[in-house]
């Protein structure tokens, strides 16, 4: 009964969506996941926002980031259904499970790159560019990786902030905590990441950003 509903639930969410754009949300829900698995939680380099966050809960309170991520996600998207339209929801309500289950699939096994704990930039380059490139694929596809898109423009409509401002004060704010278990000179290179892997979603999708707000603004309006 549960896998029917399981089943019944992701194809409603799919409706609509291509074969080729789901392929697209999985390949990045994939590449993302396996450097936050591999690199991020081994080496203690954490990421900004919800991925910092979930990362901070995990370590302190033992709970799977499976889990950890869809219940941050669902909370996000529950603030900035409003201002973000059912299509913008949707779309990361797809990319968000994909994200959750391939976290679940990697858990599975041992880890499967080297340890960089005693390369901490390496680990910030290499870390920020799985996650870049992972959730610039989503992204480009019209969703989000998680709850980060849309906590960002929640704060911005609310502030009347720039986005790129948003997108700061979070990450700064959970690096920020991220203290209480992570020593400094990581935090140092978690900036790194930061910055590359926001660098790198960008150089992906910005072709794409022009079609994503139109669609916005038609279903807002």
């Amino acid at each position: 009964m549960l896998k029917k509903y399981c089943l019944t639930f992701w194809s409603k969410m799919a409706e609509g969506l291509s074969w080729k754009g789901i392929g697209f949300i999985m390949i990045g829900a994939a590449i993302c996941s396996f450097g936050i698995h591999n690199i991020h939680q081994r080496v203690g380099i954490t990421e900004g926002g919800v991925i910092g966050l979930m990362l901070l809960i995990e370590h302190w309170l033992n709970l799977s980031p499976s889990f950890l991520t869809l219940a941050l996600d669902v909370f996000c998207y529950l603030l900035a259904f409003k201002y973000l339209g059912g299509r913008f929801v949707k779309i990361s309500v797809v990319s968000t499970l994909s994200v959750s289950l391939f976290y679940k699939f990697w858990e599975l096994f041992p880890p499967m790159l080297p340890d960089m704990s005693g390369s901490p930039l390496l680990a910030a380059l290499s870390g920020g560019a799985f996650v870049g490139i992972g959730v610039g694929i989503i992204v480009r596809q019209g969703g989000s990786s998680g709850g980060d898109d849309a906590l960002a423009l929640t704060i911005s409509h609310l502030t009347r902030w720039r986005l790129s401002r948003c997108y700061l004060f979070t990450d700064f704010i959970v690096l920020g905590l991220s203290l209480t278990y992570i020593p400094l000179s990581n935090i140092a290179f978690s900036v790194v990441t930061v910055t590359i892997s926001s660098l790198l979603i960008e150089c992906i999708q910005k072709f794409q950003l022009p079609e994503m707000r139109s669609q916005m603004k038609k279903e807002i309006s």
